[in-house]
């Protein structure tokens, strides 16, 4: 998969409406799609393991989209074959009270502890003085954050303002899909080009080299998810990721413990 196709070029000026929602690349039907997708599990279930082994990295995932272009859906299909213990998901609607006091307190914490050198974040400018994660601009803390063995990738799930009617439609016709849908998501219609406008200049200002922005076409969900795992699995084969190698010391406990379970009565 052509992954250059999705990818946004630092400080690019693009237009969302460029990018057609509606490819499916060289996939021809769902079938061909969920075939490779479930190959694809299969792949990321073995990195997940080797990524929890190897204890070097970390991936965060970020998701954004106007609603109805599936992003839980993606999530769903792409993470079925993963361990949830290796896996944490946030949304990011309004959080309950306990929520916001686990994040006031975690950003009070960073304020104090995590003070950071503008050497360490790869910052030309300045005399290394020490900077607070809130001093930082969204660049310099996914570098960060990458530099320290957090890979991140963000995916925009592009969908279009047709494909978004009907699915809404479809969550009104759909006994089972009402509660997803109210009456002020379809209000929010009225400004579709007012956000397609704060998207674009989102993600001129905040696709990097090391982080950049992926515009996945979202009006066919199953294009949607083997495109999204195809971007993950690269990012993983970037990693060169191997289980660890064991000390001589250790090997030769392994086989101590083995002869002394083997000889067990």
């Amino acid at each position: 998969m052509n992954h250059n196709h999705f990818i946004v070029k630092p400080g690019a000026k693009i237009k969302l409406k460029d990018f057609d929602s509606s490819y499916t690349g060289k996939f021809n039907s769902r079938e061909e799609a969920t075939t490779k997708l479930e190959k694809d599990v299969a792949r990321l279930r073995k990195y997940q393991d080797i990524l929890y082994a190897q204890n070097t990295y970390a991936l965060l995932i970020i998701f954004q989209a106007m609603d109805a272009a599936g992003k839980d859906s993606a999530i769903k299909h792409v993470m079925s074959g993963v361990n949830p213990q290796g896996t944490q998901v946030f949304s990011f609607k309004a959080p309950s009270a306990e929520e916001l006091d686990h994040v006031v307190e975690r950003a009070v914490l960073m304020a104090q502890d995590r003070r950071l050198k503008a050497a360490d974040l790869g910052l030309t400018s300045g005399a290394g003085e020490s900077r607070s994660l809130e001093e930082m601009s969204l660049e310099e803390v996914e570098r960060y954050l990458v530099q320290n063995g957090i890979h991140v990738l963000k995916f925009y799930l592009n969908v279009s303002k047709e494909k978004q009617r009907q699915r809404f439609l479809a969550r009104i016709e759909r006994p089972e899909k009402n509660w997803k849908f109210s009456l002020a998501d379809a209000k929010e219609r009225g400004h579709w080009d007012d956000y397609m406008k704060v998207y674009e200049d989102a993600f001129r200002s905040t696709s990097t080299k090391w982080a950049p922005w992926y515009v996945i076409p979202a009006d066919n969900k199953w294009f949607t998810h083997v495109a999204v795992a195809d971007l993950i699995i690269a990012k993983f084969r970037s990693l060169k990721l191997a289980y660890p190698t064991l000390s001589e010391q250790h090997l030769q406990e392994l086989l101590i413990a083995k002869e002394a379970l083997e000889n067990e009565p």
